[in-house]
This record gives C-alpha cells, sequence and structure tokens, in this order.
C-alpha cells in the first residue's frame, strides 16, 4: 500500500509540480486548494504519512490550515514564502516537522528528501542513553515525533546489556557523563561488535570541553553534538546519520546480494563472520540441464527458473546462509545436525521436482543435483567436497541428493 500525503496549496502550477514530484517518487497524493477541500479529505483519509501545507490559503490567512491538521494529529510540513524568524520559532514550537520557503528550489528540492526521511524512519528504533530522564523523554519526543521507535537506558552499561538483548536497534543517541560507564567507554565497547554501519551512533554533550567532539568520534561516533540543541539542528544530524547508515547498507547490499534471485553471492560467502562452527554442514546443487531451459525458453525462461528455485530455496532454509554460487550453481551452509539439513535438502529437492515455473504461455519444469559436506574441515575444503559429489549425482542421473 502506498503512503498517502496531503498537499493543500492554493497555487495550482505549485500543486501540479508537488503532486507529479511525490506521485513520481511512489506516494499517494491526496490535494486541496483550501482549508474547506482539506477538511473533506481528512474526515475520509484518517491514515497519513504527513501533510505538505501551505501557511496562507484563501479562507486561511494565518496557519488555521496547520491547527487543523496537527489537531487531528498529522505530521506536518510547512511550505510559505514567508521568512519570519518568530513565525518560523512559532510552526517549529507547535510541532511541524520542518518550515520550508517556497521561494527557493534549494528549499522545495529538500521536501521529498524530508518525506523519504520519514518513510524509512519506520524502519528504525533508537536506544537513547542518559542519566537523566529530562533529557532522555525529550529526545525520544523527538524522535517518536518523525516515526523512530525508541528504548531507553540510563547509562553506558545498560545500554550495552540492552543492545546485546535488542536486535532491532539501528542507532544510539547517548550522552557522556553517566555512572557506571561513560559515553565514550560505551561507544569503544560497542565497536569492538559493531561497525558504523550496523549501527549509527550519535554523541551529545552539555560539557564544555570542546575536545569532545574528537573524542567521541575517535572512540567510533558516526556525529557528536552539543547540548543544548534545537530541534532543527537534532534532526539534520539524526537525518544525516541515518542517510550514511542507509547508504552504506544499500552498498554492501549491492556488493553482496545477487541482483536477481535476492540471495547472498559468492563474495558474502566467503568473506561472513561465520568461519566455522561445531556442526557447519555445506550443499552444492545446481539446476539440471540448464542450458536446455536456456535454449528451449531464452535466457529470461532461465531467469523465471533461478528465481523460482532461489524462492524454494528460502523456504526451507530461511535462517541459513544460501548464496547464488555463480550460473545455476547454488551453496548452503547450515550450522546443525546433518541429518536435519539432508531431511531439509530431500524435501527441497522434492518441492523443486513438483512445482511447475508458469512463464508465458507455457510451463517449465526442472530439478536439481546436490551434494553434501558435513567433514569438519576449511569451509574452501568443504566446499571442494559437497561439489565433487554434486557431479557424482549428475553421472549417476541427476535429480539426486548424495551425502557420502
Amino acid at each position: 500500500m502506498k503512503n498517502k500525503v496531503l498537499v493543500v496549496e492554493d497555487s495550482r502550477a505549485f500543486r501540479n509540480y508537488l503532486e507529479q514530484l511525490l506521485s513520481q517518487a511512489g506516494y499517494e497524493v491526496l490535494s486541496a486548494e483550501n482549508i474547506a477541500q482539506a477538511k473533506q479529505i481528512l474526515a475520509h483519509q484518517p491514515d497519513l504519512l504527513c501533510a505538505v501545507l501551505d501557511y496562507c490559503l484563501p479562507d486561511g490567512q494565518d496557519g488555521e490550515i496547520i491547527e487543523l491538521v496537527l489537531k487531528a494529529q498529522h505530521k506536518v510540513i510547512v511550505l510559505t514564502a514567508m521568512f519570519q524568524d518568530e513565525l518560523r520559532e512559532s510552526m517549529l514550537a507547535k510541532g511541524v516537522v520542518d518550515y520550508l520557503l517556497k521561494n527557493s528550489m534549494a528549499s522545495v528540492s529538500y521536501l521529498l528528501p524530508l518525506i523519504k526521511r520519514l518513510t524509512n524512519n519506520h524502519q528504525h528504533k533508537c536506544l537513547v542513553v542518559d542519566d537523566s530522564s529530562t533529557v532522555r523523554n525529550h529526545v525520544v519526543q523527538l524522535l517518536e515525533h518523525q516515526y523512530i521507535r525508541t528504548t531507553q537506558a540510563t547509562n553506558g552499561a545498560e545500554a550495552l546489556a540492552i543492545l546485546q538483548q535488542d536486535p532491532e536497534i539501528t542507532f544510539v543517541i547517548t550522552d557522556h557523563d553517566m555512572p557506571k560507564k561513560d559515553g565514550i567507554s560505551m561507544i569503544q565497547e560497542i565497536r569492538q561488535s559493531w561497525d558504523k554501519n550496523s549501527l549509527a551512533v550519535l554523541g551529545v554533550s552539555g560539557s564544555d570541553d570542546h575536545s569532545l567532539t574528537a573524542q567521541f568520534l575517535k572512540a567510533g561516533a558516526n556525529d557528536f553534538l552539543y547540548k543544548p540543541f534545537n530541534q532543527e539542528e537534532f534532526y539534520c544530524r539524526v537525518h544525516q546519520v541515518l542517510d550514511m547508515k542507509e547508504a552504506n547498507n544499500e552498498l554492501y547490499r549491492m556488493a553482496n546480494q545477487d541482483s536477481l534471485t535476492g540471495l547472498w553471492n559468492r563474495r558474502f560467502l566467503f568473506n561472513q563472520a561465520c568461519g566455522g562452527c561445531d556442526k557447519r554442514n555445506i550443499a552444492m546443487l545446481d539446476i539440471d540441464h540448464f542450458k536446455k531451459v536456456n535454449d528451449t525458453y531464452g535466457h529470461d525462461g532461465g531467469d523465471a527458473a533461478l528465481v523460482t528455485l532461489a524462492n524454494i530455496l528460502k523456504i526451507y532454509f530461511p535462517e541459513d546462509v544460501v548464496a547464488r554460487f555463480g550460473g545455476e550453481e547454488f551453496c548452503i551452509q547450515a550450522c546443525g545436525t546433518f541429518t536435519d539439513f539432508s531431511t531439509r535438502l530431500e524435501k527441497m529437492r522434492q518441492r523443486v521436482e513438483s512445482t511447475p515455473i508458469h512463464y508465458n504461455d507455457t510451463q517449465i519444469n526442472i530439478t536439481v543435483s546436490i551434494g553434501v559436506a558435513s567433514a569438519q574441515d576449511t569451509l574452501d575444503s568443504q566446499i571442494k567436497l559437497a561439489d565433487d559429489r554434486l557431479y557424482l549425482a549428475k553421472e549417476h542421473g541427476r535429480n539426486m541428493l548424495i551425502c557420502r
């Protein structure tokens, strides 16, 4: 379902521009040119990502639309041709997300990234660490106002324990001066287990020590902010940290995932943190007579077969490392009992054999051959042994599993 954005703007040209901008980005735009039309939309559309509002409208010259939408508990972004410090401070104090100028394309171009930021914020959960409940509650309120879920800790030691228990936490905002464990010491410990891409950290402090910025950054923080801070600066820093984290995550995904199937690729398989476990099992498998599939149905038909197989692998090995090794060959790494692994492999093989692949107006049927290695050796050696058994399965007629 598309996220809905309400746009209230009396200029037809500017309203059409905003509609086109947001629609092309994948949002469902609900537009109005005055307060009366906006009331009708709000009465029937309670679920909005946010509202983009012109401050001055024909039936409301002094920001009445803002009060109306805020009262309905929606996130508000104000667009206005007027820049007045007093008005801006008043709007931000009321709880609007941001206040942008219409007379500058630079300001308007900030609108779409801001709305995308609100959209992506649903994916994030922040651990707020501060021994002051007043500061914690203020930071939590600011974050939750932009759809960021939160949890809290009163010191570094408590925060480290929470991080170990809650894998949903994507970033941390921490003070420095706290009992039991200060912010810098906590960050140093965090970086022993999480890098800057996997867990972002924003340091904050009310200290007069201007060396703290360097100390936090050298300890591993992604950014630093002195207290007291204003709302706009805080959001800019948080947005920057999350933008960088998401960009790095996307680069990591592009480098380590197969673009066709969504599985891990060969690079990830050999660079993963798991260099071995007590009961690591490796399976190598590929599609039988895959060249014939490509020759008969074309490469698009072959791609359909690869995607179908990948989806079946995800069903039977949801917690394991499944990689597209190359071409039509796949590798599965699973840590557990050999009996369980081989049982799932056999069920998967049968599922592949019995699953027709509907492509255009025809049906493609495929089978797979599988070789398995459970010997406790290096990853390279296990893959080599499993690959040898895969080719043994090919020699014995294909569409079978060979473990010994």
